[in-house]
């Protein structure tokens, strides 16, 4: 290789990655992964201030890497579910009392209601202590956790490019994951909309007045964009099949079928101690190879294009390995105490922050930093002859 192949060799690289960080958006399946890897870490710690950090993380990268989508918006609706999901389940909890001890500091007492013979070992009412408010809370507050990062996934993967990922033969379900994904998202863009319409037009009732004077428009909207995309679905074709014949599409079945066994077999066999290590290794990655086997021979009968691709770049590398350490790290446990994961209420202490989780959560917010900047809507052009 001569020092000029060299030297071109070197500015095309450099020319990659300054157009990596160019604003675009970063692969769908980038933002799914990382996601899923925190929702992996919340699901292995009950220890309320790394909750804490994993929501505060998530919030921060989906503030900073969002776009003007209608989808990117509906981050702050899944924040109030997970409120809503950790107040009911502190509710349920003190209704349903059960499990108190004598060590218990009792909060207040409800009134209790008689129960039937049948209905024994659940009794509605009686004294709620502060230690069950307290594990109900962080149950509810790692719930909402999981919450959170699928809804920062939705906010920040665009579903439309996700569909292009797949594979042919989930082609059509990813078509109905898709839509049923973008449907929350289009609903408060046309509340919105019809609301600030409203206001536009004086609009002053409020309460259930303004609820059935919102809720006409909206459903009219819907259908408008149900009929919209039926028509787009029909006039790209979709639902035609390619030239895959009879004994193919029973191939396919059988490889998927015995795929999912195998995986199903394999994961028992992994959770279970009883059962010998090879048997649950050798089932998951049997069910592995027939899954892929089946999805390739099932895709022949897709046929669909591309348009410009999304490509696999090094920020989409670095966005997913920033979520697989912080999941690693809480799935390992090693290099700390793994009790700090999961505190016990009694006696009650303020849980401690043990150094390398949070070190590793720290890590996935990278993520805001790794990826590229996303792309922001042009400006609407100025009419000639208008004031600026």
């Amino acid at each position: 290789m001569t020092p000029a192949d060299g030297g071109d060799r070197l500015a095309a690289y450099a020319s990659r990655m300054r157009a990596a960080r160019l604003p675009r958006g970063l692969h769908p399946v980038a933002w799914w992964l990382w996601a899923l890897a925190l929702a992996t870490a919340a699901s292995r710690t009950s220890n309320p201030l790394l909750l804490v950090l994993v929501l505060a993380v998530l919030g921060f990268v989906v503030t900073t890497r969002r776009t003007a989508a209608p989808w990117a918006r509906a981050f702050h609706y899944y924040l109030v579910m997970a409120l809503i999901v950790i107040a009911v389940r502190v509710v349920f909890r003190s209704v349903f009392a059960s499990g108190i001890t004598a060590d218990d500091h009792i909060l207040f007492r409800l009134p209790r209601v008689p129960t039937p013979e049948w209905y024994a070992g659940i009794q509605i009412g009686g004294p709620v202590s502060l230690e069950a408010t307290l594990s109900a809370a962080v149950d509810g507050l790692r719930l909402a956790c999981l919450l959170c990062c699928v809804g920062a996934a939705n906010s920040l993967a665009n579903p439309k490019r996700a569909l292009k990922a797949l594979p042919g033969a989930l082609y059509e379900l990813g078509v109905a994951v898709t839509v049923a994904m973008s449907v929350a998202p289009q609903l408060v863009e046309s509340v919105q909309r019809v609301a600030r319409a409203r206001r536009l037009r004086a609009g002053r009732s409020r309460g259930l007045r303004a609820v059935r004077a919102v809720a006409l428009p909206v459903l009219h909207d819907a259908l408008d964009r149900s009929l919209r995309l039926a028509a787009a679905m029909d006039s790209r074709g979709y639902g035609r099949t390619g030239t895959a014949t009879r004994a193919s599409r029973q191939l396919t079945g059988v490889l998927l079928l015995t795929g999912m066994a195998g995986l199903c077999v394999g994961v028992y066999g992994l959770l279970d101690p009883g059962v010998p290590r090879p048997v649950g290794l050798g089932g998951l990655g049997g069910g592995v190879v027939l899954s892929v086997a089946g999805l390739a021979v099932g895709g022949r009968r897709v046929s669909r294009s591309r348009y410009r691709p999304d490509r696999w770049q090094w920020p989409e590398l670095v966005v997913a390995g920033c979520g697989a350490v912080a999941a690693v790290v809480l799935t390992v446990g090693t290099g700390y105490d793994p009790a700090e994961l999961n505190p016990d209420l009694y006696p009650l202490r303020w849980p401690t922050l043990p150094v390398l989780p949070t070190v590793a959560i720290l890590v996935a917010a990278l993520a805001a930093f790794a990826a590229p900047p996303p792309p922001r809507p042009r400006p609407a052009p100025v009419p000639a002859g208008a004031r600026p």
